[in-house]
């Protein structure tokens, strides 16, 4: 089965692995600020707080930006139910704003008209979760725009984006937000196994988020409430968590960090051919844009069951019988059970919805070898075509 994502591990990474394993570091250590500093580096960012996985590093983030009860966040449809999650975790309450059909991504202009609405309801969103869906970057000038008028925080879900840029700045550099995640999951850009990641250029939350990240205990003497004990002392000045990366992930994610240009450049590569030899299939391809350069987590067609009479599933295990491992992104997360138990309708958002049923993520990952691609090629227009 050729998977539609999977990681690239190289004998590098496993020497840095194993060169962990042989030191007296295997968590706390200095991998950890290594490969925070190398994140950071790369996105122009100026902190970043390393966690155990990317829903860790939405949690902390909406906590340090105050979200609690009685406050909402906004995000988009259009993702994997973490985003959302996040902030239930705190107690706070959830919202979804349509997508753009063209993107993928939350829809400023759903976004403004909402909000537009809760002013007059007194209802505004705490924080607004713009989900960088597949690799591409939302439209952050607008939306910063939106909430310099409207006060509410910009927490960037960049899950999939992590070496992509939008109007010529790295994804991550927190230009247009006050925090961005990224997630390094096998099948993302570059992996640690588990792992996430908090950026900010904000030192007060960076703080705060690295208070959360353990447990709320501090052993840093300028933040001691006490400084009068011994070297031994902590304090634990917060209810936090324990979403610590260990130094074992912190390596790969160096060395894999080593290595992200070639990443990229193969999924481009890959994107490519896929775009010259599928352009004449009945399908609709993700779209390029100026002010944006993906990093190509997925690429995600969408059939036109209209003109082929093929319906997605129909499709979806013809190409699985041929070990081809297509997937779909996403369910939309009103959809889920438990969100309609909070009366979520996913016909409230008929544009995520049109995505949904017509979409599917084809193979994209620097594994790939262009025979395959071929194949995967050939296998989907012979279906499309009957």
């Amino acid at each position: 089965m050729i998977p539609y994502g999977r990681q690239d591990i190289s004998p590098d990474d496993i020497r840095s692995v194993l060169a962990v394993l042989e030191s007296d570091w295997l968590t706390q250590g200095p991998s950890i600020t290594e490969f925070e500093h190398m994140v950071s580096s790369a996105c122009s960012s100026r902190f970043s707080v390393a966690c155990s996985n990317a829903t860790a590093a939405l949690h902390i983030a909406c906590k340090a930006l105050g979200l609690g009860p009685g406050d909402t966040l906004w995000t988009s449809p259009n993702t994997f139910v973490a985003t959302a999650n996040a902030a239930l975790y705190c107690g706070a309450d959830v919202d979804f704003v349509d997508i753009d059909l063209e993107t993928g991504n939350m829809d400023v202009v759903c976004l403004e008209r909402k909000l537009q609405i809760a002013a007059q309801q007194g209802k505004l969103p705490r924080i607004v979760a713009p989900v960088h869906f597949a690799g591409l970057s939302c439209p952050m000038e607008p939306i910063q725009r939106l909430a310099q008028q409207y006060g509410f925080a910009i927490l960037e879900d960049a899950s999939h984006a992590i070496g992509a840029t939008y109007r010529q700045q790295p994804v991550g550099s927190c230009a247009y937000s006050h925090i961005t995640v990224f997630s390094f999951h096998p099948v993302k850009i570059i992996t640690t196994g588990e792992g996430g990641m908090a950026l900010t250029n904000d030192e007060t939350l960076y703080r705060k988020m690295t208070l959360l990240r353990s447990h709320g205990v501090t052993r840093d003497h300028e933040m001691l409430e006490n400084r009068n004990e011994g070297g031994w002392y902590y304090e634990q000045q917060d209810l936090g968590f324990n979403y610590r990366m260990t130094d074992l992930q912190a390596a790969l994610g160096v060395s894999q960090m080593k290595r992200i240009d070639d990443f990229l450049q193969k999924r481009r590569l890959l994107v490519r051919r896929y775009r010259e030899q599928l352009r004449f299939l009945p399908l609709d391809l993700p779209g390029e844009f100026a002010d944006s350069e993906s990093a190509w987590h997925l690429f995600v067609v969408r059939l036109r069951p209209e003109e082929t009479g093929k319906d997605r599933r129909g499709v979806f295990e013809a190409l699985r019988a041929k070990d081809i491992g297509v997937n779909v992104h996403y369910i939309p997360v009103p959809m889920q059970p438990y969100y309609r138990a909070l009366g979520f309708r996913a016909e409230d958002y008929p544009a995520a919805l049109t995505h949904y049923e017509r979409a599917l993520s084809l193979p994209l990952h620097p594994g790939i070898t262009q025979e395959q691609q071929d194949y995967i090629i050939t296998t989907l227009g012979g279906i499309l075509r009957g």
